[in-house]
């Protein structure tokens, strides 16, 4: 029996613990030829669910997130000229499936597509706060993109011009109040790390490049390492930014817990940045192998 046609596409999922996510997510891309499963040696059931639910699975130890998905661009043999990278906590709608499908069959001339993410918190879905549309390059011909070398939040560079997706890419990992608590508490010690490490290669080179020359992830990497480091109060004027300016009160309670939780996480940045300061501090010693 003839299999039934499937869009040209990889889906690459990376995995750490993702036992509560991993099947709705493959089962989301579906439609799509290959679906890889690219997993960091979970302990749970993650990679005997996803082998159930007709994923392929390869395994590697994780490193940073940079370095781990730039591993699986090098070495997996993807049998599809266009890849889609969607974490376990994403889903691939019916409506951008049918989008994806239709584009990638008209074979376009273009290196590169982004989404955006439609994210939801606490199961409400976060239309203001400057977190819709949340634009990321998910979507891109093999061997025509890479992560940069950061080891968190990482931007994908893309060799070529880029276009934008029309339907949005569903995130939604609410998975109670304390996994929020540890995952952002990891994030924030390695963004803290980053910025470091940024502030640090300034003060050496004695110059904080234009932001008349910088584009796209640059320019708000710039942006960033100038709030921290001439800005007082960052936190606080994240929460204005995020709860005022761009109108996150319109999102009402769940909105307001999201604007403040966005602000205790750039206090924790703060807090572990100085920390970093110091030479034999707990997150320097940590980290010491990025410092």
């Amino acid at each position: 029996m003839n299999r039934p046609h499937k869009a040209p596409v990889s889906v690459l999922i990376p995995t750490k613990n993702e036992e509560e996510n991993v099947a709705e997510c493959v089962q989301s891309v579906s439609w799509a030829d290959e679906v890889v499963v690219f997993d960091s040696y979970s302990e749970d059931r993650t990679v005997q669910i996803a082998h159930e639910v007709g994923a392929k699975v390869v395994q590697r130890e994780f490193d940073n997130f940079s370095a781990h998905k730039n591993w699986a661009l090098d070495h997996i043999r993807f049998n599809n000229d266009w890849i889609l990278i969607v974490d376990a906590d994403e889903r691939v709608t019916e409506a951008l499936a049918h989008e994806i499908s239709e584009l990638v069959e008209r074979k376009p001339k273009v290196a590169g597509y982004y989404v955006a993410r439609q994210i939801l918190f606490a199961g409400k879905w976060m239309r203001h706060g400057g977190w819709y549309p949340n634009w990321n390059l998910r979507l891109f011909r093999r061997n025509r993109a890479r992560y940069e070398a950061r080891i968190v939040h990482e931007h994908m560079l893309l060799d070529g011009q880029a276009g934008f997706l029309e339907n949005p890419l569903l995130h939604n990992d609410y998975r109670g109040i304390e996994r929020y608590f540890d995952r952002h508490n990891t994030y924030s010690s390695m963004e803290a790390v980053e910025v470091y490490r940024t502030l640090e290669a300034e003060k050496q080179e004695g110059f904080l490049p234009p932001l008349v020359w910088a584009r796209g992830p640059e320019r708000r990497r710039l942006l960033k390492n100038l709030a921290y480091r001439y800005l007082p109060a960052r936190s606080l004027a994240k929460f204005l930014w995020m709860y005022l300016l761009q109108l996150g009160f319109l999102d009402g309670r769940i909105g307001f817990r999201h604007c403040v939780l966005h602000m205790f996480y750039e206090y924790q940045i703060s807090l572990k940045l100085e920390e970093l300061k110091e030479i034999d501090s707990p997150v320097r010693r940590k980290y010491r192998g990025y410092l």
